[in-house]
């Protein structure tokens, strides 16, 4: 008998062929549910619904320090992304990120997995700590957000709640001195009065902080619920081997020109050329490719005083899930 499991995530490229049954968890019938990052992380963290879900890796970090997780992760990277794009500021006032010492800076939620490599990246790039900044933390584009599981912060970080203002709004009126969004706020989207990114040349600059760290910044993981790995001790590993299926399936289609499979005209040429820089199996999962991108979140998230203590890899990944996979 099938072992019958919910999964939810985000219907990507890279999710696709494991959503549409076309690649199956060895031994499960799966009902998948398309979410947004945001309510699987809400549906999962605040009540456990899923099976499997995508999680946040900085949520799923603070409650594994605090051995409070219901979920024990697998190496499987649903979501990458550099974030020198996520950094919007009052291009009157910030021009460069020594700018942003001493600035007023709005946070969706402080313990955000952007945020948490945005303020690696400032420190260690730049040399702007975040107890240099005065963090204040809301909804972007809406009253009342707060962050999805509680957090202790150390003495040196100032941060307050923006509490009838969206972030976005606060920005455009001047406010606040910088945003670190990763969806674009609608102040910049609506081009207002002296509204930009930090990094207007985002792409050369990502590029280049790849070509000097080798980091290409992991944002989501997959959990799966404890209890049922308990029970199911086979489980972490199939799942892995699915997960690294459809991912390998969506990588070929970005190179097929017979038609192509993203709205994008020169879908070829761009991935020719993240392959030049990037190297041709640039959205690994797996640890030992990934190595160094988990060291360094581990690394920022303790400095920053979101995980109470250094977590070591050996906790953060199910047993069975993090040798290589066998397709």
């Amino acid at each position: 008998m099938p072992l019958s499991l919910s999964l939810a995530c985000g219907p990507y490229d890279r999710t696709n062929a494991l959503m549409n049954g076309d690649v199956r968890i060895e031994g499960c019938d799966v009902n998948a549910i398309a979410l947004t990052p945001e309510e699987s992380f809400h549906r999962s963290f605040g009540e456990s619904q899923f099976d499997i879900a995508e999680l946040s890796f900085s949520t799923y970090l603070i409650q594994t320090s605090r051995g409070t997780c219901d979920y024990v992760g697998i190496p499987a990277f649903l979501s990458r992304m550099f974030r020198h794009s996520a950094i919007y500021v009052r291009s009157d006032r910030i021009r460069t990120p020594s700018d942003l010492k001493d600035a007023k800076v709005g946070v969706p939620e402080y313990q955000v997995t952007a945020a948490v490599w945005v303020r690696g990246l400032l420190e260690d790039e730049f040399g702007v700590a975040p107890s240099m900044l005065d963090w204040v933390s809301g909804g972007v584009e809406e009253v009342g957000r707060s962050e999805k599981t509680a957090i202790s912060l150390p003495d040196d970080i100032r941060i307050s709640a923006a509490t009838d203002r969206p972030l976005s709004d606060m920005l455009a009126d001047g406010e606040l001195d910088a945003i670190i969004a990763p969806r674009m706020p609608s102040c910049f989207a609506q081009a207002k009065p002296n509204i930009g990114r930090l990094f207007p040349d985002y792409r050369i600059a990502e590029a280049a902080y790849y070509r000097k760290t080798g980091l290409f910044p992991i944002m989501h993981l997959v959990g799966i619920r404890k209890s049922l790995v308990e029970r199911n001790p086979w489980l972490p590993a199939s799942a892995m081997k699915a997960f690294e299926q459809s991912r390998r399936r969506s990588l070929k289609t970005l190179t097929d020109p017979t038609a192509l499979h993203v709205s994008l005209p020169w879908l070829i040429a761009e991935m020719e050329e993240t392959q030049a820089i990037m190297g041709p199996d640039f959205w690994s999962y797996g640890v030992e490719k990934n190595l160094k991108d988990i060291e360094t979140l581990l690394d920022y998230h303790h400095r920053q005083g979101l995980s109470h203590r250094r977590l070591s890899i050996d906790e953060l990944f199910a047993p069975g899930s993090t040798a290589g996979v066998k397709i």
